[in-house]
């Protein structure tokens, strides 16, 4: 059988990609124990090590009827789900979500954001701001930039239209013949300000979950976001620790 260096990791990146994507749906039966096991030709304690961290991060409940998947589960999908959702099927959006733009025009961004772009003072860039949801719950407030040129190769980018907004990435991607290669989250926990207080439905200066994300090429950044979750919410990647060395 494999060893369990990191082979728990790759089962429990599937199932959460599963969850998240809504492939699994809510109050769904996962396989028995024994059947992970044959499944994935690994060892109990290895599955056991993937269903425990798929019940600590929230996204699955077990009874001594079996294991399922949570009716809501407490969890947000990371930078890395969104990338490899817009690859999988075109969209930004997990299974179920939904979004709303607040904002989006072209605007002088600041001094920070001007720096990642390398514009010069005065240059424009274009801003997206948009909440999404999944049911009635506000998962995520969002702000991104693009380069000022996609606007006129994508005039979606612009409009607050509903149903426009899941598939601009790769829309963008599409027109300008570009491709991400290079894809860096930094997150930290601070207060919300009014404005994502408000986007979220919480109280002024409740403790979120912020971060930005880079998404770039060796042209330079395609799409630069920041963003928050309430603390309700979990977010979790794998990774390989066999490419760290």
């Amino acid at each position: 059988m494999a060893g369990t260096n990191h082979t728990f990791t790759r089962i429990a990146d599937h199932y959460r990609t599963a969850i998240l994507s809504g492939e699994l749906e809510p109050g769904t039966k996962l396989p028995s124990q024994r059947e992970l096991c044959q499944r994935w030709n690994v060892a109990s304690a290895t599955v056991g090590r993937a269903l425990q961290a798929l019940q600590v991060e929230g996204y699955i409940r077990t009874s001594q009827r079996g294991t399922f998947v949570a009716d809501e589960p407490s969890v947000a999908a990371s930078g890395r789900d969104r990338l490899l959702q817009v690859h999988r099927i075109r969209t930004n959006l997990m299974m179920g979500e939904t979004s709303i733009v607040t904002r989006a025009e072209l605007c002088q961004p600041p001094l920070y954001v001007q720096d990642l772009f390398n514009l010069d003072p005065g240059d424009q860039l274009v801003r997206r701001d948009f909440v999404v949801g999944k049911g009635r719950q506000r998962l995520m407030y969002q702000g991104v930039y693009y380069p000022a040129e996609f606007a006129a190769l994508v005039p979606d980018l612009l409009s607050t239209a509903p149903g426009k907004n899941a598939g601009i990435l790769t829309k963008i991607l599409d027109a300008t013949n570009r491709s991400i290669n290079h894809a860096r989250d930094d997150m930290h926990g601070r207060a919300a300000n009014a404005r994502e207080a408000s986007a979220l439905g919480i109280p002024n200066g409740a403790p979120i979950l912020a971060g930005v994300h880079r998404w770039s090429d060796d042209a330079g950044i395609i799409e630069y976001g920041e963003w928050c979750i309430p603390t309700r919410f979990t977010i979790g990647y794998e990774y390989n620790p066999q490419t760290l060395s």
